[in-house]
């Protein structure tokens, strides 16, 4: 038979154009009010009419395709069946009226991240992005890893597996060279291969083209906090931990390598400490100041670095001049941060701050923090003194949710009696980056 005459196709030819119509409609995801305004009936008479033609084509399958239950039903439908290969089971071309025949055996589309997968049809609904879920835990990949996880996983051939990957609720995103990373740890996971394609130890300066990652702190910070990572000393590179041979630094930072000489040598004079420590960590003075700041260590009456656990006196920094976007009322109750967003508050970072802002709330030692409650916010705003500095907890989904880009600004009021934040979106609307943005497209 002529595939313009297969018997799928009679049945399509012998419906009435109105029913035609609905039934697309229907397919296309319009609801069933929208089809009845669209052809002045109601919904119920929409719907009595898609029940109709349902009836109209399973009668024609009945009685010219006989068993087309069984020969859909005897597919490989654990994960997902093209519309196409249902059709070739049929005996007929490819048609929307298919879809029909799929529903009346009780399959489903494939439910993903990216919603149902249209032209595809599963016994398990969940099973599809399960798989895929399964695949995205392993990586960063490569393309031809993902090729062969894909393959391993023994996803359907023509399954749209890198449209559904480079969706934006996919938790991958796509890399350099074709390659395949976590979207909350791109940066670490570009790092990872990179140093694996380099098979040697770099910089930190060297990794930032490669991972997207613009600041040399925020990347040694990443890696830090990764226990795929360990930095070499006392040359200060970057290695993988899964490399032999591997000589990793006993400290996770800075701090801890001040704390533990401080315990083995202390009281000490703070040059002599100082120099101890860069012999274990090397790192530079201004950083090591900055760790004198522990809750954990102190002065002595003598002028020594103790632990504060042996008796020393805490450190706490001078008050450090104000700076330009950040101020305070008279009553010293509500203090403010303008802040401009730039890659780091989109990604999610924390948001550094001048520790003008501890100080004056008290966070005069490290770790410290202050909640602040927010109904702008989905959780509470967190304020952190660190011995590194001072950081906000991320804004990323305030600046989504009100479509904010790189450039607008936002302002964080802090209102220290009620322990409570607000957060607005301040650019002057004439000069708004995301208003422009808006505008020209």
């Amino acid at each position: 038979m002529e595939p313009e005459l297969d018997w799928l196709g009679i049945a399509w030819a012998t419906l009435d154009e109105r029913s035609r119509k609905v039934f697309v409609a229907r397919r296309e995801g319009r609801t069933l009010d929208e089809i009845g305004q669209a052809h002045g009936f109601t919904r119920e008479r929409a719907r009595q009419i898609l029940v109709k033609t349902s009836a109209h084509f399973h009668g024609f399958g009945d009685l010219l395709a006989m068993g087309w239950r069984e020969r859909i039903e005897v597919l490989d439908a654990g994960i997902a069946v093209s519309r196409a290969e249902i059709a070739k089971a049929l005996g007929v071309r490819d048609h929307v009226a298919i879809e029909v025949f799929a529903e009346a055996v009780g399959y489903k589309p494939p439910r993903t991240w990216a919603g149902d997968l249209p032209g595809w049809w599963t016994s398990s609904p969940g099973a599809l992005e399960a798989l895929l879920r399964n695949i995205a835990a392993q990586a960063p990949l490569r393309a031809d890893e993902l090729d062969e996880a894909v393959a391993e996983a023994r996803i359907p051939e023509g399954v749209p597996v890198t449209t559904l990957l480079t969706h934006v609720r996919s938790p991958l995103v796509s890399g350099r060279d074709g390659n395949w990373l976590r979207r909350r740890a791109r940066g670490r996971d570009a790092a990872y291969l990179w140093l694996l394609e380099q098979g040697a130890a770099s910089q930190v300066e060297t990794m930032l083209e490669p991972t997207g990652i613009a600041k040399t702190h925020a990347l040694a910070e990443a890696l830090r906090r990764d226990e795929r990572f360990v930095q070499l000393r006392p040359e200060g590179s970057w290695a993988l931990a899964e490399w032999p041979g591997v000589n990793a630094s006993p400290y996770s930072s800075a701090a801890e390598a001040l704390v533990d000489v401080v315990t083995e040598f202390g009281p000490i004079t703070k040059e002599e400490l100082f120099a101890k420590v860069i012999e274990r960590y090397p790192v530079t003075t201004w950083r090591l100041q900055q760790c004198l700041l522990s809750d954990q260590i102190g002065t002595t009456g003598d002028g020594l670095i103790d632990l504060v656990a042996r008796g020393a006196r805490p450190n706490e920094e001078r008050e450090p001049p104000r700076p330009a976007n950040m101020a305070v009322n008279e009553a010293g109750t509500v203090y403010g941060i303008r802040i401009k967003v730039d890659k780091d508050v989109k990604r999610g970072s924390g948001i550094l701050v001048h520790t003008w802002i501890t100080w004056k709330l008290g966070l005069r030692r490290a770790p410290m923090s202050l909640a602040f409650d927010s109904q702008d916010l989905r959780g509470p705003l967190i304020l952190r003194r660190g011995t590194s500095g001072a950081q906000l907890s991320s804004l990323r989904q305030f600046v989504t949710d009100r479509s904010m880009v790189i450039g607008c600004e936002l302002a964080v009021l802090l209102h220290t009696r009620t322990a409570v934040a607000q957060v607005r979106h301040v650019c002057p609307s004439a000069k708004c980056p995301a208003r422009s943005a808006g505008a020209s497209s």
